[in-house]
């Protein structure tokens, strides 16, 4: 049998990803293993179709996937926060709509093969719409945030996620120059809140699509 480099890497990713869909299954969330980043995008448009208002949780993963477009072309309301000609009371208006939206797109920072989406966020907009309010939540996350535990989730996010995320957002810390967390006290930190959904929450319709490419910080 002659097979490529991209081939053993990608059926490694997927038994990752297949256990990480099987224990989010166990612990009551309802999880689609996708072999292509298209796959994920089809699943959000279908589950989109009776959403009027659609919010988008500033994530990457999701970025990817270009789906703000296919949305507005089925005349949907898109609630994004981050887009730059909105004023500050602007974007936390919209952030607070989010919180009772038909629909809500997110990414997660890390997923364990336990089946615990981990989260670290600056001012908790995206891990408050997460937990509840939306009707329905779909978390998209890329191959690349599968970690084996909780703690290696952690590690990850102040390692691989934090520092050029802050970067991005001019964010006057230590880790936005250097790429390293030095675990600070500035005013303008981001890891300031951590989630650890260790089952689905109770009154939440949430979805996980855990997708067999790399998507995201």
């Amino acid at each position: 049998m002659s097979v490529t480099t991209g081939t053993l890497i990608d059926w490694t990713y997927e038994q990752k990803c297949q256990k990480a869909v099987q224990a989010l299954g166990r612990k009551g969330f309802t999880a689609i293993y996708c072999k292509t980043k298209q796959e994920a995008v089809d699943y959000i448009l279908k589950e989109a179709a009776e959403a009027d208002t659609i919010g988008f949780g500033g994530s990457f993963s999701v970025a990817d996937l270009k789906v703000a477009g296919a949305l507005r072309g089925m005349g949907k309301e898109l609630l994004i926060h981050g887009l730059p000609e909105l004023s500050p009371e602007e974007r936390l208006a919209i952030m607070r709509r989010q919180l009772t939206c038909d629909l809500f797109l997110t990414g997660t920072n890390a997923l364990t093969l336990t089946g615990c989406l981990v989260n670290i966020d600056a001012t908790g907009n995206r891990v408050a719409s997460m937990v509840f309010g939306p009707k329905k939540v779909i978390i998209v996350a890329g191959r690349n945030k599968l970690v084996e535990d909780e703690e290696e989730a952690i590690k990850r996010i102040k390692a691989h996620a934090a520092p050029p995320n802050a970067r991005r957002l001019n964010c006057k810390t230590p880790c936005a120059e250097t790429g390293f967390c030095a675990d600070c006290n500035s005013p303008d930190r981001i890891c300031r809140i951590i989630t650890i959904m260790e089952r689905k929450p109770r009154l939440s319709d949430v979805r996980v699509l855990v997708v067999n490419e790399d998507m995201g910080l």
